[in-house]
């Protein structure tokens, strides 16, 4: 089966939104055994999109439409479909009485225009909606299907992996299955990581390996071709074991959503390691994120910013004599930092943060130098330093994640660059 995506939609032509739901859907398809060999882009347009289709028929068994199915006038992407194909629109009772529930609960009076969402075409499977109010759908004409799916991702999503996935596993059934597996690095760039691993990309067969960079991560995404699950896994496994001997100490985490202060408060919480910070450049932003991981409450009751000298010294001990001979941005003032606030909170670790976000030089020090030190119960305190060559706050999203890894690196007993 070949599939083509078509995303209706303005705001994605205009750069208002980016179309994240296009990626997802091939790699969906990909897993699937269903090649995509296209993706458009079209605004919201009935000529237009009508021209999209008559294209996409000539060469698509499989169109798969996302975007255009609410209830404003822009919203017309199923009007547009149902006129191509000559069929009605009918109105589904299931999604109809969704809606009105909806109203009813909110306490918001039912527009006539809401009913636009109960609108389907004439024959189609109807794709229910867990999580919003258009119903989804799919129907075949002569050698063509079409596939109807929301444009929020939170409805997509959902809507696919539960109600259209099954469908077109029918439709395209096929012997061999393709699992991917992805594989996620922070600390390694994407030409040092490829570097390592030329011999294993170069004589890539089955399973195939892509590396895709981040903004501040790079990450592997491996795949396997086999007649079964098991098949597959073992042909990942022996590539994965490869991967892991060159560059392991990179490695944090798996999937295509996983982030690394997530990785770090699992392992934080497995170890019953209560955590503190007293930052300065970062300004509160490695706390922030580690307050944003459910369950981080179990090991973090609060911290510090101390972005003045005067509060290093009044609240975080941090001595005069430091910060008249040796700095802010400074060893030792990183140093008396994490000390510091680790005997006010009393936890098992404490991390600080100082350095030169940007976007001028401090201290002579240029922009991008960065101090994160370490204290630890009854271990000395580490600190390195990093130097960084982005903007202002991208030196500051760096220095935090650095920061987390960091965590790992000790926690897990990996090696640890440090810089004097």
């Amino acid at each position: 089966m070949k599939a083509e995506i078509i995303a209706v939609g303005t705001e994605l032509l205009l750069g208002q939104i980016v179309n994240t739901n296009a990626a997802f859907l091939s790699q969906e398809l990909a897993a699937l055994g269903i090649n995509v060999y296209h993706h458009v882009v079209v605004g919201d347009n009935a000529k237009r999109l009508e021209a999209v289709l008559e294209q996409a028929e000539k060469r698509s068994d499989l169109i798969i439409l996302t975007g255009g199915l609410g209830p404003t006038k822009d919203d017309m992407t199923k009007q547009t479909v149902a006129a191509h194909l000559k069929k009605k629109l009918v109105i589904d009772q299931n999604a109809l009485e969704k809606i009105n529930v909806f109203h009813q609960a909110s306490n918001r009076p039912m527009t006539e225009n809401n009913r636009l969402q109960a609108l389907v075409i004439e024959g189609s499977t109807v794709l229910a909606n867990k999580t919003g109010l258009a119903a989804g759908m799919f129907l075949k004409k002569d050698t063509v299907n079409y596939l109807l799916l929301p444009g929020p991702p939170n409805e997509l999503k959902p809507m696919f992996l539960n109600e259209a996935k099954p469908l077109l596993q029918k439709e395209n059934p096929t012997e061999s299955l393709m699992v991917s597996r992805v594989l996620r690095f922070y600390g390694i760039g994407e030409s040092r990581l490829v570097t390592v691993l030329d011999d294993l990309i170069e004589e890539q067969t089955n399973p195939t390996l892509a590396p895709y960079a981040g903004d501040y991560e790079v990450t592997l995404r491996i795949t396997a071709n086999g007649d079964s699950q098991s098949c597959c896994k073992l042909l990942l496994d022996n590539l994965e074991e490869k991967i892991q001997l060159r560059v392991g100490e990179y490695f944090y985490g798996y999937g295509d959503t996983t982030r690394l202060a997530e990785v770090v408060v699992d392992l934080l919480k497995e170890r019953t390691i209560t955590i503190t910070a007293a930052e300065s450049l970062t300004g509160g932003g490695f706390q922030s994120m580690l307050a944003s991981i459910p369950g981080a409450s179990d090991i973090f009751n609060g911290g510090f910013v101390a972005y003045q000298n005067e509060i290093k010294e009044q609240l975080l001990g941090v001595s005069a004599k430091t910060l008249n001979e040796k700095g802010a941005v400074s060893k030792e003032c990183a140093i008396e930092m994490a000390e510091g606030v680790q005997k006010l909170m009393k936890t098992k670790m404490a991390l600080s943060f100082t350095g030169v976000a940007g976007p001028a030089m401090l201290e002579n020090q240029p922009v991008g130098t960065v101090w994160i030190a370490l204290a630890q119960e009854n271990q000395p305190t580490i600190a390195i330093c990093h130097h960084f060559a982005r903007d202002r706050n991208g030196n500051r999203e760096q220095a935090i994640l650095a920061g987390f890894d960091f965590i790992r690196r000790v926690v897990l007993s990996l090696p640890i660059e440090i810089e004097s």
